[in-house]
């Protein structure tokens, strides 16, 4: 199911649940209600204010769903995030999978993670009408593990490629860098929630270590679907966009329902990264050897938008 990213970015707002749809209520004058949204049609609610206010039967709710609930910082990267402690019937044993999954395993899948990634970087750099041999090379060379650290290696010459050679990623910097920690921080709300929908812990990662980091897991595998939202900051800041409003987070949510191409055909990227994540669990459970993961190339839109320019 692709469901809806519901953002609440405004200081003066108080949610609460009530038969069947999330209500968004003006806290101030007359406490006017402002909309309705289906609680069922919810993939993810965004708290992007840090004046609002909320029920705890609405969390329970969303919880109930499937759904989280992300808390963001003042730089719109997410910093704490609600999520269901039973998201699949098959919960319990792929934890049990999925904890007793080797280091080679995990290094193999890992290597697949970081291939897909760079191969998605050197389609963006293409799209943009940058070199995009070097992150393609790169790709080909990727070993169990990354043992050469080529995603680290890629992201240095892929921002300069993208952005210029004077810009620095940085997740406190305003413009561009505060639009990627936006888009970063919907696609971080989605691919945790296809992870939990799949039965799989999300602390327990393939590769990202941190011991303060309870979002292992999600921050390994949306690293193929960073792209996206890189290219569409791309695009953002070409028309001159280069700030975090309405309209911008409004283009960067949208680019979770841009087409991918798979083995299957053109699929929303949303739909791959459930995909990912139960193929994952599947891996844990022996009953696929790889990771479905999208073919390389910038979404089906976004590359008709391009060639109309």
């Amino acid at each position: 199911m692709i469901g809806r990213i519901v953002e609440v970015a405004d200081d003066r707002r108080h949610l609460f649940a009530s038969r069947g749809f999330m209500v968004v209520q003006d806290t101030e004058g007359e406490r006017k209600e402002l909309g309705q949204v289906p609680l069922d049609d919810i993939a993810a609610v965004i708290a992007n204010a840090h004046g609002l206010s909320y029920t705890n039967n609405l969390l329970v709710a969303l919880a109930e769903r499937g759904a989280p609930f992300v808390l963001c910082a003042a730089n719109h990267n997410a910093i704490g995030m609600l999520w269901p402690i039973d998201g699949n019937y098959q919960q319990a044993k792929r934890f049990d999978a999925q904890l007793a999954a080797t280091r080679p395993t995990h290094k193999r899948l890992w290597a697949e993670v970081v291939r897909s990634k760079l191969q998605q970087q050197a389609a963006a750099l293409e799209a943009a009408g940058a070199n995009s041999i070097p992150l393609s090379a790169l790709a080909a060379k990727v070993r169990s593990g990354d043992s050469g650290n080529l995603e680290a290696q890629g992201a240095r010459r892929y921002w300069a490629l993208l952005f210029g050679g004077d810009f620095r990623r940085d997740q406190n910097g305003d413009g561009i860098n505060a639009l990627l920690n936006y888009g970063y921080t919907v696609l971080r709300a989605a691919m945790a929630r296809a992870i939990v929908a799949a039965g799989l812990h999300p602390t327990l990662g393939l590769h990202h270590a941190n011991e303060s980091n309870a979002m292992r897991l999600v921050d390994d595998l949306m690293e193929p679907f960073r792209p996206v939202i890189d290219l569409h900051v791309w695009q953002l800041g070409r028309t001159g966009e280069a700030a975090v409003t309405p309209d911008t987070k409004r283009t960067l949510v949208r680019s979770l329902y841009d087409d991918m191409q798979t083995t299957s055909g053109a699929t929303p990227v949303m739909v791959c990264m459930q995909r990912l994540a139960v193929s994952l669990a599947q891996v844990y459970m022996d009953q696929r050897d790889k990771l479905d993961l999208p073919l390389p190339g910038l979404p089906l839109s976004m590359a008709a938008s391009l060639a109309d320019d």
